[in-house]
């Protein structure tokens, strides 16, 4: 088995210490890269050849939201894991509107921490339709009414069963639960996801959770 590779960004050397620790006991995770700023990133990105990113939102020079937005950016970028001390950050949601495939608290057990580099190198996004609700709640207000307008727009060049399985992606729904719900294989919804993430321009399901929140196609969304 070809072990994940991992790159830790972070300014804090004792969360990198101990992020590099908890990682070392896992068979299958190989810490490849240390940075210290968002300006450093790209060129060990290009050195090291990670699979997933682990992201500290705020650092000096660069932060991590400007990195995640420039490694999405390429065409072959890893993923990317933000870190954060806040639940509700609008940072955090910024990052995830750029492409990153989720987030862990800084606080969270180790355990979890190593299951959500093996979920992200896997291609799910580690992301509760809670959280995930609670970010986008947080978020709402000032340009919410452009950003509703710009999201229906888009939304628009959907069909109607890929904007049933937007929704349902929205509501955190996995592949084999979305396929139960609408009554479909789950290579379809595979195909259908694929499909949605090729018209949309989008990076991952996290996105399209977040398009369908801004077009308001979820159900008590509070709009």
């Amino acid at each position: 088995m070809t072990a994940i590779r991992v790159l830790l960004v972070d300014d804090d050397p004792l969360v990198r210490a101990g992020l590099s620790f908890m990682m070392g006991g896992a068979d299958d995770i190989r810490i490849v890269g240390e940075a210290a700023d968002g300006g450093e990133v790209e060129a060990l990105v290009d050195r090291t050849r990670p699979d997933v990113v682990l992201m500290d939102i705020r650092m000096p020079t660069v932060d991590g939201l400007t990195a995640t937005e420039r490694l999405r950016a390429r065409p072959d970028g890893p993923q990317v894991v933000v870190l954060t001390t806040f639940h509700a950050d609008d940072q955090v949601l910024r990052a995830l509107r750029a492409g990153a495939a989720g987030f862990v608290l800084k606080d969270t057990p180790p355990a979890e921490i190593v299951d959500a580099v093996r979920r992200v190198a896997a291609g799910d996004p580690v992301l509760s339709p809670a959280v995930t609700r609670q970010l986008m709640e947080h978020a709402a207000g000032g340009a919410a009414d452009t950003r509703r307008a710009r999201a229906r727009e888009r939304v628009a060049a959907l069909n109607e069963r890929e904007r049933e399985v937007a929704v349902t992606v929205g509501r955190g729904l996995s592949n084999a639960e979305i396929a139960t719900e609408l009554f479909m294989s789950v290579a379809t919804v595979k195909t259908h996801v694929s499909r949605i993430l090729a018209k949309l321009d989008l990076n991952n399901r996290v996105q399209i959770a977040l398009l369908a929140y801004d077009a308001g196609l979820l159900e008590g969304d509070g709009h």
